[in-house]
């Protein structure tokens, strides 16, 4: 059941989102770098570091979520079934409490839209 509602919360915030980026917020990498700040006591996007108290974010668009090899997920993480794109992103740093129910997530999330887009920009430069 409380999976089914975190489906349901998924889908309406994922609508919504996309119905924001269709709005097309353009997001500056620079900018990203300083919201990313808030983000790296626990992630390291740059490739080659390993997992902190959160997952590696090296490359993470694309990744199915909650399947990278040596980091220990929640149960929530572990049963995700979706992959990660910008989009899905945007939405999980919404609210990462109401994104997938259940998550170790500690930050709170990142309100404000341009912020979000910067940010996402800023991990869209670590790639293969």
């Amino acid at each position: 059941m409380r999976f089914l509602m975190s489906a349901g919360v998924l889908l309406l915030l994922s609508l919504q989102s996309v119905e924001l980026y269709s709005q097309v917020l353009k997001g500056d990498a620079q900018r990203g770098l300083r919201v990313f700040w808030q983000c790296r006591s626990c992630h390291y996007p740059e490739q080659g570091l390993a997992h902190n108290n959160g997952p590696s974010l090296w490359a993470i668009f694309g990744k199915t979520a909650g399947k990278q090899a040596g980091f220990d997920y929640s149960q929530p993480f572990r049963r995700a079934q979706f992959v990660w794109t910008p989009q899905l992103m945007d939405v999980w740093l919404q609210d990462p409490s109401k994104f997938l129910l259940g998550n170790m997530m500690m930050n709170p999330g990142v309100p404000d839209p341009q912020d979000r887009a910067d940010l996402i920009r800023y991990l869209q430069t670590f790639k293969e």
